[in-house]
């Protein structure tokens, strides 16, 4: 398995991707520029979070338009798989790629903190080793996910909500819904469930020293993938 972790101006958590990836998970990444016409010789991709284009316009609107996303188009269209953490799931639903919009957190300031996360899709390669409740930080403004009823309807219906907010012992309450995200959505697969969209950060939870471990029961999909 080899990572593409793709670099935007104004990305700031692919570093801790690669990182991650490399040191924790155990598979090879490499990181890949914003103007790339190719991803030859990768097998999934991780779209970082951060600031990409100053979050001018709207966040992830400008990246989305990249040349590097004709490629991640593909990649999710193919049954690769695709992860967007952060401003990356901002860029995969500004891209399309997955449904829904990030909006404001509803209390308008930057949210830099720990919450908690309940798998709610269980056959995702991402979720499906995720078990009770996990930990996992957050740094976002713009991090309230929100859709319109059919989307919400069909997201629901079909199993697609990946993460909700919980608290800590798993209930859901709007007490440990951080950013106000409709029905506590923090992450969304696809109608595959190869790609994965979330606004916590489990690149950053992935060694004890750094306070927890909780993401590796997400990321360690990265290396227990077949590879295509």
């Amino acid at each position: 398995m080899k990572v593409a972790v793709i670099q935007f101006p104004g990305s700031n958590c692919d570093q801790d991707a690669l990182y991650s990836l490399r040191e924790d998970i155990g598979v090879a990444a490499e990181y890949v520029w914003h103007d790339s016409t190719s991803l030859v010789g990768f097998n999934a991709v991780f779209v970082p979070g951060g600031f990409t284009y100053g979050d001018y316009l709207r966040c992830g609107a400008m990246a989305a338009t990249a040349p590097v996303m004709d490629e991640v188009r593909r990649f999710a269209r193919e049954g690769r798989p695709v992860v967007g953490v952060c401003n990356g799931f901002q860029i995969l639903c500004e891209s399309h790629i997955l449904p829904g919009a990030l909006m404001q957190n509803v209390n308008q300031k930057f949210l830099g903190q720990d919450c908690y996360l309940k798998a709610i899709n269980r056959t995702s390669p991402w979720t499906e080793r995720v078990e009770g409740v996990v930990r996992i930080p957050i740094a976002h403004m713009e991090g309230r996910y929100v859709a319109d009823a059919e989307t919400l309807a069909r997201l629901e219906g079909d199993g697609l909500v990946a993460f909700r907010y919980v608290s800590p012992t798993g209930e859901l309450s709007e007490e440990w819904n951080p950013n106000g995200a409709t029905n506590a959505i923090a992450g969304i697969v696809n109608d595959k469930g190869n790609v994965l969209g979330m606004m916590p950060h489990p690149e950053r939870a992935t060694r004890k020293l750094l306070g927890c471990d909780d993401g590796l029961a997400i990321m360690s999909a990265f290396r227990l993938l077949p590879v295509n």
